[in-house]
C-alpha cells in the first residue's frame, strides 16, 4: 500500500485545479448568494496557489527563461479569451475593455510584480542583481508595444475617438505580432543568456540543484497548469457580478471591475514572480513581469482587432492624458531600475508607488 501511496502521489495541487473546473460548472451561468459566492472566491485562490506550484515544475523542467514564457503566455492567452467573451456580450463599456484591461495588465506587471519582486529581493539580500541586455531589451519591447497600441490612437485623425482606422489598426496588429516572435526568438534561441539569473559579478548562475522533475511530472503540471488557469478566468468571471455589486456599493467607477479582474488573473504570475526573488533569481521575476506585458500586448491585440471585423461597436485603444503621463513615467523610471543591473528596496518602492498611484486614479479618475 505505502508503496502504491509512492508511485501514485495526489496532492491538493494535483486535486485543486479540478474541484475548481466542478465548481465553475455548477456556478456557470448562474444567480450566487453569499454563501456560494464565498465558495467560488476559495476555490479561486486555492487554484491561484496551485497554478503557481505547476509553473514552477515546468519552469524546473524547463530551465529558463522557457519556463517563465510558458506562465506568461498561458495567462495571456486565457486573459485574451475572456476579453473577446466578454466584448462579444456587448454593453456600453464593451469598446474600451480591451484597451482597459491590457493598460492595467501592464501596469500592475511592470510595476506590481516587478515592485514587489525588487522589495523582497532587497529585503532579503540587501541588493538584487539581474541581466540589463536581457531586461532592457524587454523594456524597450514593452515600451514600443503600449505606445503604438495604446498612445498613438489617442492623436490619430482619420476616425473619431481614440481609435484607429482599419489600416492603421492592422499596422499595429501586424508590428505587435513581429515584435512579439522577435522578442520570443531572442529570449529562447538568439540571446538566452540574457535572461538567465546572474550574481552579483555579473556571472549566469548554475541552474536549481534540485533534481529536476521526469518528463511525465511536467507534462502533467503543464496540463494541470492549463486546467488551473482556465479555472481561474472563468472563476474571476463568475465572481464578476458579485464583484461590480461590490464597486458599485463602493462607489467605484464601472471600469475598476476590469482592474479587478486582472489581478486576480495575474496572481499566478506575481506568486511566483516572488518566490523568485526569495530565491536570488530577479532575472526571473522581471522575465515575469516584462514577458507578460509583452505577451499581454502582442498576443491581445492582434486577436482584439480580427475580433473586431465581427464585433459591433467601434473599438476605443487610446489612452487619455492620466494614463499617458502614468505609462510615461513607469517607463522612465523602469529605464533607471534596470540599467545598473542591481537595484535595492528604494526602487521597489518607487515601483510600488506607481502602481498605487494607478489604483487610487482608477477608483477616482
Amino acid at each position: 500500500m505505502a508503496a502504491s501511496r509512492r508511485r501514485f502521489p495526489v496532492s491538493w495541487t494535483t486535486v485543486m485545479p479540478v474541484l475548481a473546473i466542478v465548481v465553475l460548472a455548477l456556478s456557470w451561468g448562474r444567480d450566487l448568494g453569499p454563501v456560494p459566492v464565498a465558495i467560488v472566491a476559495l476555490a479561486l485562490g486555492g487554484t491561484v496557489l496551485a497554478a503557481v506550484h505547476h509553473a514552477e515544475v515546468v519552469a524546473h523542467r524547463v530551465g529558463e527563461p522557457f519556463g517563465s514564457l510558458v506562465l506568461a503566455i498561458a495567462v495571456t492567452v486565457i486573459e485574451v479569451a475572456l476579453i473577446v467573451t466578454m466584448m462579444s456580450s456587448g454593453g456600453p463599456e464593451a469598446g474600451t475593455l480591451a484597451r482597459d484591461t491590457v493598460f492595467a495588465a501592464v501596469m500592475i506587471t511592470m510595476n506590481g510584480i516587478a515592485g514587489i519582486s525588487l522589495m523582497v529581493g532587497a529585503r532579503r539580500y540587501g541588493e538584487t542583481h539581474f541581466n540589463p541586455e536581457g531586461s532592457g531589451g524587454a523594456l524597450a519591447t514593452v515600451a514600443t508595444l503600449a505606445s503604438v497600441t495604446l498612445v498613438l490612437p489617442t492623436f490619430t485623425t482619420s476616425t473619431p475617438g481614440p481609435a484607429f482606422n482599419g489600416t492603421q489598426l492592422t499596422f499595429a496588429a501586424v508590428a505587435s505580432l513581429l515584435l512579439y516572435g522577435l522578442f520570443v526568438l531572442t529570449q529562447t534561441v538568439r540571446h538566452r543568456d540574457f535572461f538567465l539569473p546572474v550574481d552579483s559579478d555579473g556571472a549566469v548562475k548554475e541552474e536549481e540543484h534540485a533534481e529536476p522533475p521526469t518528463n511525465k511530472a511536467a507534462l502533467t503540471s503543464l496540463g494541470l497548469l492549463l486546467v488551473a488557469l482556465v479555472a481561474v478566468v472563468g472563476l474571476a468571471k463568475v465572481e464578476s457580478p458579485a464583484i461590480e455589486a461590490g464597486v458599485r456599493a463602493a462607489g467605484f467607477p464601472q471600469s475598476f471591475v476590469g482592474v479587478v479582474i486582472a489581478m486576480l488573473v495575474l496572481l499566478p504570475e506575481t506568486l511566483a514572480a516572488t518566490r523568485a526573488a526569495r530565491r536570488d533569481r530577479m532575472q526571473t521575476s522581471l522575465n515575469l513581469a516584462y514577458g507578460s506585458a509583452i505577451a499581454s500586448i502582442g498576443l491581445t491585440i492582434p486577436t482584439i482587432a480580427l475580433a473586431s471585423i465581427w464585433l459591433d461597436g467601434p473599438l476605443m485603444l487610446g489612452l487619455g492624458a492620466t494614463h499617458i503621463v502614468l505609462l510615461a513615467l513607469t517607463i522612465a523610471v523602469s529605464v533607471l531600475t534596470v540599467v545598473p543591473g542591481r537595484a535595492t528596496r528604494l526602487q521597489g518602492g518607487v515601483h510600488l508607488v506607481l502602481l498605487a498611484a494607478f489604483l487610487v486614479l482608477a477608483i477616482n479618475p
